[in-house]
Formats: C-alpha cells, sequence, structure tokens
C-alpha cells in the first residue's frame, strides 16, 4: 500500500532523526512490527525501555538494537539472561551476526572473550560484577535483561533487581519480558530507580493461536467461532465440543468418582500402562468401560496426518516424558526419513563425542539415539545436558517432530512449535497437585506457531473425565498474571550492601526495591480501608450513645462503653472459669483412669459401650511420653476393647473388682462370653450416670465474677429501655475496632518492611562477627568480607563452617561429600537415613550443630530459617570424586535408596563444583580447607561431568 506524502515526509524525518535504527532495519530480513520500532527509537533516543509482549512475538530484536548501538558507537553492551542454556544459544546468535571477536560469554563455569564490547552472561555475574566494582564494567553503556519477569522467581529473583538498583544510572537499560497484567505498575517502578523508561505493551501475537480439545478420537475447536478475537467478554464454548462430552459423560457416569484416589491407566488391551492421568483437579477417572483416551502415539500420528508437527508435548513428569518416548518407539512409529536420519546421526555424533564410551549404556544413549532417529524425544531437567542440547538442536532444524517434555522447556528456551499439547492441566509443584494459572497455560501454550514459518498455531488440550471446557476455556482466555516481586535481603546481599554503600544508604537502596514498591502499593487501599472504618466507628459511638443525654439517665457513649466493657469483663471470666473447669474435670477423669487396676469394675456412663465393664489392661503410658490411659475392657454385652478419656466426661472410679485369670484372650468369642457371665454374677450394679458437676458453683465463689456481676447490675445503663439495642451498636463497634487495628497492624508491618528485615539481619551478622561497629555505622570485618564472596542459600552456613575450621582436615572426596549437603535438596522425602562415610561424620555432625545453632539465632532475630543440610547426595559425590566409574557410583545411590538419572547427578556435581570453587577462592589454596576444594574440584570436573562444562 503506497504512503501519502504526509507518510513519506514523517517516516523521512524519523530515518534521518533515527540513523542507527535505519542502519539496523536494513540488515534485518523483515518488517519490524510497531512495538518494536517503538522500543528501538526510544532506545536510540536514550531512554530505557520495558518491553512486555507474548512469546515469539520478537523481544529480543529490541535487545539485539542494543548491542547494534553499542557497537556502533564504541560503547559496551551486556546481555543477561536466567539460565546458562539461555547465554549459550544468544551467544551463538550473536556470534553468528557480529563475529566472535565482538561477542564474549561468562556464565557460572564458562569465560570466553571476557573483554569484548558484548558480554552475553547470566544475571548472577553480573551482579557479582557490580558488587565487586569490576573493571570490566567501564565503558558500559546498555544493559539488555532478557525474561526480566524472572524476578518473581522466589529462588533467583532477587538478583533482577540488585542489578536493576545497582547499576550505574547512565547505563541505558533495555528490559524485557513475557505479557504480564502489571507491566504499567513495574514501568513505574523503573521510571522511580532508573529514571526516564519507555514502557511498550503489545499483547498481539504474530502468529494467531487456535485452541483445540481432544476428546476420544476426534479433536474439536474449545471455542466457538463467533467467540475468537473478542477478548474475555464473550467467551464461548464450541456447542460441538460440549456435546461430544456430554454424551461421553451420559455413556460412563461411573467415572465421575470425585478425587478419591489416582486414575486408573487403560490401554487398548486392558492392561494398565502409563499413559497419562485425568484432567484438571485430577477428578474423574481417565479409563474404564465407558471412555478410552488417546494414546500419546495416537496423538502424535493425528497431529501428523493433520499437518500439525512439530509438537511440544508437556507432561508433568520426567518418567512420564521417557515413557513417552519408549511408547512410541516400540509402536513403530517413525517421523523422518532415510536424508533426515542421516542428519541426525550426524548432529549425535558431533554433539556427544566427548561423551566416554565407556559410559554411554549407564547414560541410556542407544535408546535416546534411536528415539531420536525416529523423530521423537523428551526434554526435562533429569537428561543429561549435552542430551537436552542435542535434542534443541535438532528440534530447531525440524529433524525432531516429537518432543515430550516438562514445563522447564517453557522457561525461555527458543523452541517454539506447531503444536503445543497438554496432557493434563494440573501439576506437581514440589509440594502438592495444583491446578495451572493462566500464566502458566499462557506460557506453555505460548510455544505454538513459529513466527516466519507457521501461518498460525495450536495448542491442544487432551479431555478427561471431569474437565469442564468451558473451565478450560476461561484458563485459556484469562489475561490477568501480575509480576510480583520475591526480593527480599539476605546475609551475602547484606554485608555486600554495607561494604558497598554503607548502613543508611543500602536501608535507602532497599526502599526503593519493587517488593517494597509493591508493598507500599498494597498499602493504600488498607489505609483507605482504615479511614472508612474511622468514619463508622464514630457513627456506631453515636448510636451507642443515643445521640443526647437530655434524658438525664446519663447515657452518654463514653458511659454505655464503660457499661460495654464491664458485660465483656464478666463474660470473659465466665468464660475463664468454664475452661478452668473443664480441664480440672479432665485432669481429674485422667488421673482416675491412670488409678485402675487390672480386674477393676467400672460403669461406662454413656454411649453404645454404656454399663457394667471390668478392666482386662489399664492402658497406662509408661514410657514418659504423655499419652493418655485407654483400658482395655470387656462389657457385660460381651464387647472388648480400648476406651478413651472422651468416654469419661467425669472421674471413674472402681464399683468393686473380679479375679481374672492371668491370661485373657479377649478376641476368643467363648472367652468374652464366660467374663461377661461373670461380671453379671458379681452383683455390682450401675449407679447410672452421676450428675455432672458446672461451672456454676465453682464460678459463683469467684470473687472477681461477683465483683464484675454487681458492677453490671449497679451501672446506670444496666436499667434502660434501649440498653440490649445500644448493646448491639456497641458490639458493631467493638468488632470493627478490632478490625480496624488488625488493619493497621497490617499497614506498620508492610511499610518499611524490607529495612526491617535488614536490620534483623544485621543485628544477627554483628553478633556472630561479621560486622563491627554503632549500629548506623557497621563496617565488615575479615569474617564479612569472606561471606560476601559466598553465594548460595546456605551462605552464612557455609561462612560459619570455614570461621570454624569444621573441615579442616577432610581429604578432597570427604570435603565434596560434606559441601554436598549444603546444595543438595531431596525431590523428596523417602524418610530414609542417607549413607555417608565414615571419615566425615564428625564433619558432619559439626556442621548439622552449627546449623541448629544459627537457626536457634534466626528464631530469635525473627529470620527466615536456613535450609537444613541435605546429606542425599553425599555417597554418591563422594565415590564420583573418589575415581569410581558412572555406572558404579548410580548402582550404588539406587541401591542406598536414591533414585538419580545422569542428568540430576550431573547437574548436582555441578552444583558442588559451584560450592567448591567459592571455597577455593575465597580460602586460597594455601589453605588446606581451599587445597582440598581446589583438589574435589579436579576429581569431579572428568567425564559425563566435564562435557559441554567449558
Amino acid at each position: 500500500m503506497a504512503r501519502s506524502p504526509a507518510e513519506a515526509y514523517a517516516a523521512a524525518r524519523t530515518r534521518a532523526a533515527h540513523p542507527e535504527l535505519g542502519t539496523f532495519v536494513t540488515s534485518l530480513s523483515f518488517e519490524l512490527d510497531d512495538f518494536q520500532r517503538r522500543a528501538c527509537l526510544a532506545l536510540e533516543e536514550g531512554h530505557g525501555v520495558l518491553v512486555c509482549a507474548p512469546t515469539g512475538a520478537g523481544k529480543t530484536v529490541v535487545g539485539e538494537f542494543a548491542v547494534h548501538l553499542a557497537l556502533a558507537r564504541g560503547q559496551k553492551c551486556f546481555y543477561t539472561t536466567p539460565i546458562k542454556a539461555l547465554s549459550n544459544q544468544k551467544y551463538a546468535d550473536l556470534v553468528a551476526r557480529h563475529g566472535a571477536d565482538a561477542v564474549g560469554l561468562l556464565t557460572g563455569d564458562t569465560a570466553v572473550n571476557g573483554s569484548a564490547p558484548v558480554v552475553v552472561m547470566t544475571t548472577e555475574v553480573l551482579r557479582n560484577m557490580l558488587y565487586a566494582d569490576s573493571p570490566a564494567l567501564d565503558g558500559l553503556a546498555y544493559v539488555v535483561m532478557d525474561e526480566v519477569h524472572y524476578l518473581a522467581d522466589r529462588f533467583r529473583g532477587a538478583v533482577w533487581e540488585e542489578v536493576i538498583l545497582h547499576l550505574p544510572q547512565h547505563v541505558q537499560l533495555a528490559s524485557l519480558s513475557a505479557t504480564v497484567s502489571n507491566a504499567e505498575e513495574f514501568g513505574d517502578w523503573l521510571v522511580e530507580v532508573r529514571g526516564d523508561t519507555t514502557v511498550v505493551v503489545d499483547e498481539t501475537r504474530p502468529v494467531p493461536l487456535w485452541q483445540h480439545m481432544v476428546v476420544g478420537s476426534r479433536m474439536f475447536d474449545l471455542f466457538a467461532e463467533e467467540s475468537r478475537g473478542h477478548g474475555d467478554h464473550r467467551v464461548k464454548v464450541d456447542p460441538t465440543l460440549a456435546k461430544a462430552v456430554a454424551e461421553v459423560d451420559r455413556d460412563g457416569p461411573g467415572h465421575r468418582r470425585g478425587r478419591s484416589g489416582p486414575p486408573p491407566r487403560g490401554g487398548r488391551d486392558g492392561r494398565r500402562r502409563d499413559d497419562r492421568g485425568s484432567g484438571p483437579g485430577r477428578s474423574g477417572r481417565a479409563g474404564g468401560p465407558g471412555y478410552r483416551p488417546p494414546s500419546r502415539v495416537d496423538v502424535i500420528e493425528r497431529l501428523d496426518a493433520a499437518g500439525l508437527l512439530p509438537a511440544i508435548t508437556f507432561i508433568f513428569s520426567r518418567a512420564g516424558c521417557d515413557a513417552a518416548v519408549t511408547q512410541c518407539v516400540r509402536s513403530g512409529l517413525r517421523l523422518t526419513d532415510r536424508d533426515e536420519v542421516d542428519r541426525i546421526r550426524a548432529i549425535v555424533d558431533r554433539r556427544c563425542a566427548a561423551l566416554p564410551d565407556a559410559d554411554l549404556d549407564v547414560l541410556g544413549y542407544w535408546e535416546w539415539r534411536e528415539g531420536l532417529e525416529r523423530g521423537v524425544a523428551a526434554h526435562h531437567a533429569g537428561m543429561l545436558p549435552a542430551f537436552k542440547e542435542t535434542v534443541e538442536e535438532l528440534f530447531v532444524q525440524g529433524l525432531v517432530r516429537a518432543v515430550f517434555a516438562t514445563e522447564t522447556l517453557a522457561l525461555g528456551i527458543n523452541m517454539p512449535a506447531r503444536t503445543v499439547v497438554l496432557e493434563k492441566l494440573v501439576k506437581y509443584n514440589g509440594e502438592s497437585h495444583v491446578e495451572l494459572t493462566p500464566g502458566e497455560y499462557t506460557q506453555l501454550t505460548g510455544r505454538a506457531g513459529r513466527r516466519g514459518i507457521d501461518v498460525e498455531g495450536h495448542a491442544v488440550v487432551l479431555w478427561a473425565p471431569g474437565m469442564d471446557p468451558a473451565q478450560v476455556a476461561g484458563l485459556a482466555s484469562t489475561r490477568t498474571y501480575p509480576l510480583r516481586s520475591s526480593f527480599r535481603p539476605g546475609y551475602n546481599m547484606a554485608v555486600n550492601l554495607v561494604d558497598r554503600v554503607g548502613v543508611v544508604e543500602a536501608r535507602e537502596l532497599l526502599e526503593q526495591s519493587f517488593a517494597q514498591f509493591q508493598a507500599d502499593r498494597s498499602v493504600v487501599h488498607l489505609a483507605k480501608r482504615v479511614e472508612r472504618n474511622r468514619e463508622a466507628l464514630e457513627g456506631y459511638a453515636e448510636a451507642m450513645g443515643g445521640g443526647d443525654t437530655s434524658d438525664g439517665e446519663g447515657a452518654s457513649a463514653e458511659s454505655f462503653a464503660e457499661y460495654m466493657d464491664l458485660r465483656r469483663r464478666l463474660s470473659e471470666r465466665e468464660k475463664q472459669l468454664a475452661r478452668q473447669g473443664r480441664s480440672e474435670q479432665k485432669a481429674e477423669a485422667t488421673a482416675s483412669l491412670e488409678a485402675l487396676g487390672r480386674g477393676d469394675v467400672i460403669a461406662v456412663p454413656s454411649g453404645k459401650r454404656a454399663g457394667l465393664a471390668v478392666v482386662l489392661d489399664p492402658g497406662v503410658d509408661r514410657s514418659g511420653r504423655g499419652m493418655q490411659p485407654r483400658p482395655l475392657v470387656l462389657t457385660e454385652d460381651r464387647w472388648a476393647g480400648r476406651l478413651s478419656l472422651a468416654d469419661f466426661p467425669d472421674p471413674v472410679n472402681a464399683l468393686g473388682s473380679m479375679k481374672l485369670p492371668k491370661r485373657v484372650d479377649h478376641k476368643e468369642p467363648r472367652v468374652r462370653r464366660d467374663l461377661a457371665n461373670a461380671l453379671r454374677e458379681t452383683g455390682i450394679e450401675n449407679p447410672g450416670r452421676s450428675r455432672r458437676r458446672g461451672g456454676a458453683g465453682a464460678g459463683s465463689e469467684d470473687p472477681e465474677l461477683a465483683s464484675l456481676r454487681r458492677a453490671v447490675r449497679s451501672h446506670p445503663c444496666h436499667g434502660r429501655a434501649d440498653r440490649e439495642d445500644r448493646a448491639r451498636w456497641a458490639e458493631r463497634h467493638a468488632r470493627l475496632t478490632r478490625e480496624t487495628e488488625q488493619l493497621e497492624q497490617r499497614v506498620r508491618s508492610t511499610t518499611h518492611s524490607l529495612a526491617r528485615t535488614f536490620d534483623r539481619i544485621r543485628g544477627l551478622l554483628g553478633e556472630r562477627g561479621y560486622l563491627e561497629g554503632a549500629a548506623g555505622e557497621q563496617e565488615l570485618t575479615p569474617a564479612g568480607h569472606r561471606l560476601s564472596r559466598l553465594w548460595g542459600e546456605s551462605d552464612l552456613l557455609v561462612a560459619e563452617c570455614l570461621r570454624h575450621g569444621v573441615w579442616v582436615g577432610l581429604k578432597p572426596a570427604e570435603l565434596a561429600a560434606v559441601a554436598s549437603s549444603l546444595v543438595y535438596d531431596s525431590r523428596r522425602d523417602d524418610g530414609g537415613i542417607p549413607r555417608v562415610p565414615d571419615a566425615v561424620e564428625g564433619a558432619v555432625t559439626a556442621t548439622a550443630q552449627l546449623w541448629t545453632d544459627l537457626v536457634a539465632d534466626e528464631r530469635r532475630h525473627h529470620l527466615d530459617r536456613t535450609r537444613e543440610p541435605d546429606l542425599g547426595f553425599a555417597w554418591p559425590v563422594h565415590r564420583w570424586a573418589r575415581g569410581d566409574a558412572l555406572s558404579v557410583v548410580l548402582s550404588s545411590a539406587r541401591a542406598h535408596g536414591l533414585e538419580l538419572s545422569a542428568g540430576d547427578f550431573v547437574r548436582w556435581c555441578r552444583q558442588v563444583l559451584d560450592l567448591l570453587d567459592q571455597v577455593r577462592a575465597v580460602c586460597g589454596t594455601e589453605d588446606p580447607v581451599g587445597r582440598a576444594a581446589a583438589e574435589a574440584g579436579r576429581a569431579i570436573r572428568r567425564g559425563v561431568v566435564a562435557v559441554g562444562e567449558a
């Protein structure tokens, strides 16, 4: 479409005012979208930018323009990403564009050309540079923060805010985020802490997304034709889908059985097979005579026939992903031709050339390779990094066409597909099974639709009994997923802040965090509620006082409030005495049961077992654990069993006794019959239930209670005719007063909350010798400087172990075993006791004692508790550092109750390596612990652990 003269003139002026953008655009093979152009213009004009757009929309173009500006102007640009895999990917992209000399890479374990004008790095690396005042920051003009919404991550999110707050003001920040519903709020905060920032929000997907649901052997559109593209207000489920679901539900009513247990999984042959679970909420059954869900192979074949591959099927289970590949291979499914198989083999050989031949079998290499050659693969955190990276390359090249993945694939890795399949809308979050949120659903399905390749993307949900299409439609159409800060000060952050800017400025810096910004905004509506409550209280007080006191009866609001206070105190005293009475009665009943002996005849006062009974066993706890007595009795009706305190509201006394045989088998009917006859023949009669002693008699003797009753009766307001009407207003006044006080407490606890936490941390660190000096002028001690170079969840515990020398004397493999306890986190608690090498038991005990002492101090200072050391990985890493083969290490771990995949083993080894490298750097190799850490690092960096690390 031809431009008008005015439009052409405006475009020419823009090009003249923004020459670098013009140069950049000419290097691209596509036209910039409006949101990309607006963001790039803002960058060239010297503004910071926040870009919020859907997955696959092309946000990274803005980051690449920041790189272009830095190179064109002879300045530096740091491109940060949340994970190493993304850093490696972006490094490769930028090298291809600008050449290896212009681009560097810095991650926790990789350093390539770190002095280049453009450096790709993980966000933690930049945070560490800022705290260390690294000379690499000289000349820095631009920082790109890719996936900045990671600041909501509860484990690592604080790093993003630390970087944003600490970056010099002259550095332009390009923040790239997934679509969030509070982008304006986040932008307001960036303006407050970084200065002029342009917020660019685009909610339009570059490739339209079609939502579908598979029911049995048929695939339906999720939305009706007229509701597509009209936002949240006209969402309507496709009537043919609703009809199909209703028919299946009608044909199989036995499926809707609530949440009584895990769903049985039925295969075509009727045998149990691990195809999939149920749908949202895990309600219903996924198998049975009325409904047969499609197998994973069926789904892939159907998508292939419809031209909807490549596809990513999200299965929220590592084992489920691996099982899916096995099912596809065993079924004979093949999605590749001979030429593609040759290309796959070449890439696999290149990617895996460094893997030791001896480890291939234990790694499951051959099975994995066979799946790849057929065009199917798994992708999850339990895989070997080399395997995951190979799958990613093959998928991007279109050689692997069906990937079964956990949700971790949705986090940043550039693996778009034509179709995304969701087997379930429920996932395990580490503590329980929870339904997907709208934000998670959008992030997962956002992978569907490849820009420049696909005309449209497709999201497919597999229906299961109990799944409501309307709920799924609501999930797919909801656009409310706000960004919430997870920022909170920790020990390492505290000492670095004190060292870098001092206590006063550190508190001010924390007040500027996005977390405090959001907290302060949340207080605004609370403060308004307090204000409204105060106004209402004035009205209640007026109604309580009757409006005037002209009748001379002295019923002012103050007088009636005094009267109501007396009534309140009277009521509380009555309740207190009643509680005391019940407590005393319970104690007396417990003592009476403990006094019973074998053969005593008692009366059970009420219930199904009411009547005479003989005690066969007093059931008194002799262990000192404080267990209540549970006597074993036989009633005259031949029932035998244990009674509890609940059966005896009043103390029980022995009415007599009878002689019992030495051994009474109360489970024998004959024995019960004979004993019941003997009980009746004793002639002991049931006196009937005695009248319970109430608390009124005791209460009437209480001086305080009597005094309060006299005061209430003698008060002038007690005799008023409108007393109860006014009392009701007074009760409303009291309830609203309590609510208002709670709101005010919430306001006080929210305002300046991070600074107060920082102060509590400083208090603990001061007591332990990491800080010294007056409260507002604290400085780091040598131990504090050591802590400032230790990063991780257990940073202070590591520092304490080094300070107290509890790791001195450990050999390298032994140090690795103990250090692993401070980074390893068991995926589940199986209740077993992990095996540890005999030589480290002393160091383990000392480490655990330091943790116990630290947690006691944290509790006293009202701080979050440091995670308890976990020894689950100690034995595997010890054997690996000792030189054992991978097969031996993994089989030994399995023998001791630890199911450890090769990928998990490598991942945890690298976590241990990270800590050992920190210990080596902090202590130095002249120190015995530092030397042991260095040697342990060298011992662990071998075989599969070393592949792809550097």
